[in-house]
């Protein structure tokens, strides 16, 4: 069965948290409004969070979206997100950690001096989802869905450098930050059955989707600007493809805890959603369960005590 948008069941009711207001951040926060969804687009670009919550009421008359500030490069502005959310108190069906920054080509540090990309793609999402599980476990049946990539194939976690300071690669930090986005999908899922929580947390990659996700981190860049847009004209998908699996992964009642999903075609690199393959680094236990450790070292939040 090829999946589609058509086999979304219907959302109404639910609260769903976005992060990033472009791309595939967009497509999703679309797809789920056009299913009854309440959507929090949540990004740190005010002007394009608007123009995305106004695409998506045309396409949606009476979509009820609203946008929110975000820096997930900054562990104070996921603390103030966070604290509005709870503040309002509404119970969080589903968050898709999705936003993300790929291929900055000198190396960077977010507001707390972590390396830019596993800051942003990964420790940012870390504190995220931990800072709204209250909201997540207060939902009948919450779900987290984390974004991976086929990059992962490639990453380790190299926790004598986790912050790339010695050694600094673009592709090796982004396909770090990227297995650690799996790893911690995974660990979730594991942590939350050990304690009885009723969480499903899964994780989904796009493929090779036709998104702004490199230009945005490449400015200056001409060689991997011409290189990214080559790949993507050549074998890419568009946004709307890339956002099937992660949107499979967030709202099919037959995905299970610890599933991974991507499209089916040659190397998953487009095609129809189905389970993708994980590396065997990315099911290595132990590093799971130390990565989590240092994780919540780095960021100062994890599950609640009484998970």
């Amino acid at each position: 069965m090829n999946w589609n948008l058509t086999d979304i069941p219907p959302q109404g009711g639910r609260l769903a948290v976005v992060t990033g207001t472009g791309g595939l951040g967009y497509e999703e926060a679309l797809a789920l409004a056009r299913a009854g969804a309440s959507v929090v687009l949540a990004g740190r670009n005010a002007a394009k969070g608007q123009e995305a919550l106004t695409r998506i009421c045309h396409e949606v008359p009476g979509a009820d979206v609203h946008f929110e500030q975000l820096d997930l490069a900054s562990l104070g502005s996921i603390k103030a997100f966070a604290d509005r959310m709870l503040a309002a108190g509404r119970p969080i069906d589903l968050l898709i950690d999705n936003a993300g920054i790929s291929g900055n080509p000198e190396r960077g540090e977010t507001q707390d001096g972590f390396e830019l990309q596993l800051g942003t793609n990964y420790l940012g999402h870390f504190a995220l989802t931990m800072r709204l599980m209250p909201l997540l476990l207060m939902a009948r049946a919450p779900r987290v869905v984390c974004l991976s990539s086929t990059a992962h194939k490639v990453g380790r976690i190299n926790f004598d450098d986790l912050q790339s300071e010695r050694s600094y690669s673009a592709v090796g930090a982004y396909a770090q930050s990227k297995l650690a986005m799996l790893m911690f999908a995974l660990e979730l899922d594991r942590r939350a059955r050990a304690t009885g929580l009723p969480l499903t947390s899964v994780a989904a990659h796009p493929g090779i989707a036709r998104t702004y996700l490199m230009e945005n981190s490449q400015q200056g860049h001409p060689l991997l600007l011409f290189f990214s847009r080559t790949v993507m004209r050549l074998f890419g998908q568009s946004a709307e493809a890339g956002a099937l699996p992660i949107l499979r992964a967030a709202t099919d009642p037959a995905v299970n805890g610890g599933e991974f999903y991507g499209p089916s075609g040659f190397i998953e690199a487009t095609g129809a959603p189905v389970a993708a393959s994980k590396s065997a680094r990315a099911q290595d236990e132990a590093v799971q369960c130390r990565l989590w450790e240092e994780s919540v070292r780095l960021t100062g939040v994890d599950l609640p005590v009484a998970a």
